[in-house]
């Protein structure tokens, strides 16, 4: 039965890491499944699985240990990064911008909350230890593996802060959802008012294409040109169908209006009204009920050579005879403005005849084979360049080491990069989110496997005889002041909306279930929204803050 001694307890046998590993994360997933009173911890349960096996001695040999760890880390972090790369500078545009002020006030909260206890208890809970509570507060995963990195660069030899982390993980999802409910019966919030003021402020907004049929009436452009009336506007818009005559056509820069036209035309939200009040006023049209029938249809971009070129360089007009009059990306419709730069994934709304928009889809490839296939290349080109990127030192006067991204930091910067600007470099950043998520989930249940491993053998000592309690009640308050004071602030202040402010809550934490709470408690996607804005620069900045923390004080 040798084999079974082997399989069980060697902790340099490959059979016996690989049995460990698949036993941690799959019975820490399905328990992740199991919800307390609505709530579920998800991937975190792998994290008290490997404690677990951890305090019973199953372990594996401290190097195999770090590797499967920090590179799960990457993983994470890069995926991350290719996420939120797209949408990351422009989450600081207009409403986003104070959003993601909030989201920046609470990250300072929780490291005033947490420094204040660090000095007020006179050093009983170390300053690793602290922000790992800290983490384990605000259920920042990747954060405390940055921390631990930088622990790494100084040579740490204390007690694992994933102790702390997992000793505070639990009350702050509690605290998290907890917040939320306070904060409504503290302002008694009506979600009927709540819904209504969306309504209203969806009626606001500006970014979103509007479509229109109109009718010439202004004599002053009779006999004009497209081109002609698009300079004495000097807004643009796209005219993608002309009725004239009882005939449909697709126009071009040199087509005529004149009085009696009808057109179709799209535009952004916040020029309408003038467009409107210069050609004329808006009208019925069964556009698909003509003698020239049309169609309109959604090509997908997934040819590489595609990738970065705008689309007025495209020239579909005077190439095909048709308009594109909107992209839609990654669920976002944006108005097709010709410096619009276009990325593989995108899906471009085309309107012309049947023949010329297949034509067109043949140019832009329209093939979801290919995008099917993952772009390996740009991943390991990312994860090459973070690495190195993490390596560098970086010297700052009055600390006494030179600062290092790491392997979190420096991935996740050239993954945000790459995603927003790898087209200029003629790297296709796609990938199916079902790849993307594939990818993260594997590296965060490698690292929380690792993590908890190597903790667990002192995991229950420090609970029932050390600080255990003691960090919880630390993590609670970490969690805990700061989203009240932000969430009362971002009321009285701004006057956000409550089902906005749950989605600030649950991504100034990152934190999933405390999103899907809001989700249901909501039952419309202004969560989602809220959570959304603020989840990338809420991640860089729990990733960089502890490592900075770590290095300045220590």
């Amino acid at each position: 039965m040798s084999w079974i001694d082997s399989l069980l307890w060697d902790s340099a046998s490959v059979a016996h890491i690989v049995f460990l590993y698949a036993f941690v994360i799959s019975v820490g997933v399905l328990l992740g499944k199991i919800k307390f009173f609505g709530i579920s911890l998800g991937v975190t349960f792998v994290l008290f699985t490997g404690i677990l096996m951890g305090h019973f001695g199953f372990t594996a040999e401290t190097h195999i240990l770090h590797f499967l760890r920090e590179f799960g880390l990457i993983l994470f972090v890069f995926c991350i990064g290719l996420q939120v790369g797209p949408s990351f500078f422009s989450s600081f545009k207009k409403g986003g911008m104070t959003l993601n002020l909030l989201a920046v006030i609470i990250v300072v909260l929780n490291i005033g909350v947490a420094l204040a206890l660090y000095f007020l208890g006179e050093g009983r809970v170390s300053l690793p230890m602290m922000v790992g509570i800290m983490y384990g507060a605000v259920t920042n995963t990747p954060g405390l593996g940055a921390a631990q990195e930088a622990l790494n660069q100084l040579h740490y030899t204390g007690d694992p802060i994933a102790l702390g982390y997992a000793c505070a993980y639990p009350l702050g999802v509690v605290g998290i959802i907890g917040s939320m409910i306070l904060i409504r019966y503290l302002f008694r919030v009506n979600f009927q008012k709540e819904e209504d003021g969306l309504k209203a402020q969806d009626a606001d907004l500006k970014h979103k294409p509007h479509m229109m049929s109109l009718e010439v009436r202004n004599e002053s452009i009779n006999g004009k040109t497209l081109l002609q009336v698009k300079n004495f506007l000097a807004r643009p818009f796209v005219c993608s169908r002309i009725r004239h005559e009882g005939h449909v056509s697709i126009p071009d820069q040199n087509t005529l209006f004149y009085v009696g036209d009808q057109l179709f035309i799209v535009c952004s939200e916040e020029d309408a009204a003038a467009i409107v009040a210069f050609i004329g006023k808006e009208v019925e049209v069964d556009w698909e009920q003509q003698d020239m029938p049309m169609v309109s249809r959604r090509i997908l971009v997934t040819k590489s050579e595609i990738n970065g070129k705008k689309l007025g360089s495209m020239h579909f007009r005077s190439m095909f005879g048709v308009n594109v009059t909107r992209v839609n990306r990654s669920g976002m419709d944006l108005f097709a403005d010709p410096n619009l730069v276009l990325q593989v994934g995108d899906r471009v709304m085309v309107v012309g005849q049947q023949d010329a928009v297949e034509r067109v889809a043949g140019v832009l490839g329209n093939q979801l084979k290919r995008l099917d296939s993952p772009n390996i290349v740009t991943i390991f080109v990312g994860v090459f360049l973070g690495i190195l990127l993490g390596s560098l030192p970086i010297a700052f006067p009055g600390m006494p080491t030179p600062v290092k991204l790491g392997l979190a930091g420096g991935p996740l910067v050239v993954a945000i990069l790459i995603g927003r600007f790898g087209h200029k470099l003629k790297l296709v950043t796609y990938t199916t989110m079902s790849a993307n998520l594939m990818l993260r989930e594997i590296g965060i249940v490698m690292f929380l496997a690792s993590v908890g491993i190597e903790a667990g053998e002192h995991f229950v000592a420090t609970v029932v005889e050390g600080d255990g309690l003691l960090y919880v009640g630390y993590g609670f308050l970490i969690t805990i002041i700061p989203l009240i004071i932000t969430g009362i602030f971002a009321r009285v202040r701004y006057k956000l909306n409550y089902f906005t402010l749950m989605g600030l809550i649950a991504g100034s934490t990152t934190d999933p279930p405390a999103l899907a709470y809001s989700n249901q408690v909501s039952g419309n996607d202004a969560p989602s929204v809220g959570y959304s804005t603020v989840y990338p620069l809420t991640m860089f900045l729990r990733i960089l803050a502890g490592q900075m923390l770590l290095l300045a004080m220590m």
